[in-house]
């Protein structure tokens, strides 16, 4: 497999929204989740389906459209998987966190700030 460009915060919360999400990622829950995951007040609808269309660009993602949906006015949703590049990214994104936090912990001395406690 070719090494995985880093991906960007928003990409990762998009990335683990798909992750979470399994059959059920589409835009509108990929939306949702990556709202209910992040720190943000609000996430632009249209700021999640350009980083889906960036990453499905990259390899991180795949698309499938499903059957028209009643609901939808027999319309087909586009759903969403995570492909191994992209499920290497997302790995090699939380190692790197972790060796921060594990570095910045040590180091704390003199910060104004702390590490959340779990």
């Amino acid at each position: 497999m070719k090494d995985v460009a880093p991906v960007g915060q928003f990409e990762q919360l998009v990335l683990t929204a798909i992750l979470t999400l399994g059959e059920n990622a589409y835009g509108v829950t990929i939306h949702a989740k990556v709202e209910s995951i992040s720190s943000a007040k609000s996430v632009a609808r249209g700021a999640v389906y350009a980083t889906l269309d960036r990453m499905e660009d990259k390899g991180l993602i795949s698309s499938r459209l499903s059957d028209p949906v009643k609901e939808r006015g027999g319309r087909s949703r586009r759903y969403y998987r995570l492909e191994k590049t992209g499920e290497k990214a997302l790995r090699e994104s939380v190692q790197t966190a972790q060796r921060l936090h594990e570095i910045l912990a040590r180091n704390w001395k003199g910060l104004r700030w702390k590490p959340l406690q779990r």
